[in-house]
Order: C-alpha cells, then sequence, then structure tokens
C-alpha cells in the first residue's frame, strides 16, 4: 500500500464535490464521545440527527462538513447493522464522510470503471452505493461512494466508464440513504475481498490494524488540508 499511498500524495485529483473544499466552505466535524452535545441528540430519529447536522452547518455558513477517518464514533448504536455485543461492535470508521444537502451532485475524482453497485437498504447501511475500480501507474485500487440517490443506480453497467470531473452520482435523501443525515461516505480499498456494491465502512476495534492496512486515508484524493 505504501507504493499507492505515494501515487495518490503525487496525483492532482478533480473535486469531488464540484468545488476545492477549504475552510471558507468547509466545517470538520467531530462524532466521537468527545462531542458531548451527541448526548442530547435523539440519534435514532434521522429527523433529529439531520438537524443537528445541518443546523451546525448553517451556524458556520459552511456547505459541507467533513471529517471521519479513523474516527471512534459514538453515533453508531443507533442501528444493529453495526452489531449487538461489545467484542464485535463496529465503531472504527474507514472512510470520509461529506455532510451536504441531498441532490449534491459528485465527481469522480480520476478516470474509473464501475466495479459494482447495490442498494444496501437496511437501517443504517449505505443505502444505494457505487464501487468504482482506478489504475493509477499500475496499481489497482476501488473507490466507494455510499448514501446515495436510488435513481443513481439506474442504467448503469458494470465495466462502465466513468472520466474525472464526471457527475455520476449524487447525495441522496433520507430515508432511501439507508436512513442518514444526508453525506456522503467516501472510502478507498485496495482489497475489496470479494464483496460487490458493499464493503464494510465500519470496522470493531479489535480489526482496525487490518483495515486500515486495506483502506488508505482519502486525504490525498479529497486535498481538504484538516484530513492532513
Amino acid at each position: 500500500m505504501q507504493k499507492l499511498t505515494q501515487l495518490l500524495k503525487d496525483t492532482s485529483f478533480y473535486p469531488i464535490m464540484g468545488v476545492e473544499l477549504n475552510h471558507e466552505n468547509t466545517l470538520v466535524m467531530d462524532f466521537t464521545a468527545n462531542n458531548t452535545d451527541l448526548k442530547a441528540v435523539d440519534l435514532g430519529d434521522t429527523q433529529a440527527f439531520s438537524e443537528y447536522v445541518f443546523g451546525l452547518l448553517a451556524d458556520a455558513s459552511c456547505a459541507f462538513g467533513i471529517g471521519g477517518y479513523m474516527e471512534p464514533r459514538a453515533i453508531y448504536q443507533r442501528s444493529e447493522v453495526f452489531g449487538t455485543s461489545p467484542e464485535d461492535f463496529r465503531n472504527i470508521h474507514l472512510g470520509v464522510d461529506i455532510w451536504a444537502e441531498p441532490g449534491q451532485a459528485v465527481y469522480a475524482p480520476l478516470d474509473g470503471k464501475i466495479h459494482s453497485f447495490q442498494d444496501n437498504g437496511a437501517f443504517g447501511n449505505y443505502g444505494p452505493a457505487i464501487i468504482l475500480e482506478h489504475q493509477l501507474k499500475g496499481e489497482i485500487f476501488y473507490s466507494l461512494y455510499g448514501h446515495l440517490k436510488r435513481s443513481d443506480l439506474i442504467g448503469l453497467e458494470v465495466g462502465q466508464q466513468i472520466l474525472a470531473g464526471q457527475v455520476f452520482c449524487h447525495i441522496g435523501p433520507y430515508p432511501e440513504n439507508g436512513d442518514w443525515p444526508p453525506h456522503l461516505h467516501f472510502q478507498l480499498i485496495v482489497d475489496l475481498e470479494g464483496n460487490r456494491g458493499d464493503y464494510p465502512g465500519v470496522c470493531a476495534e479489535k480489526d482496525q490494524d487490518r483495515y486500515q492496512r486495506n483502506c488508505p486515508d482519502p486525504k490525498w484524493i479529497i486535498g481538504f488540508e484538516e484530513t492532513f
């Protein structure tokens, strides 16, 4: 993975949201237990959770929120998708979330092709998700886009070419996005381990090292300095 990481550092990418994310338009968001404000939010009520997220963005006059790579989160008790036993409970976030209004266009950061797609419909899951396959100077890797609009999956074909800068999906509304406040889950994956249209976006603490080796930090593609 070291070679891939260096290639990512040395490559320029198209902005995923169509504009460069910076401190004027983007707010860093904290969903760890350190954020004590979360205790006052009914996380099981998606509307209440969404009002909290977008209230923060409005107060900061930001169009986007960002954060989450390898973050030990305190928000996953809202769904049994993440486990019910303490030793297997998944709370380590493996991608970066970009919170924005539903319908926000998502742009391919680099050339690729459709590897797979699927509507992961369980409460708290990805909802509609697309996985792109990329090749960068001989290194093959994948990017996953979760919590999309259901209509984004219509007409897609495995192997379909997607060009850098092309709008190929959108941030979905709840409940069709897996019933989350609207955001994009963006994750890089080296080995999909046989998965199609899905790959764990959160892992248990006991599996953190293994998944971190397989899921590089997306910061080099996103380009927002706070993620460095």
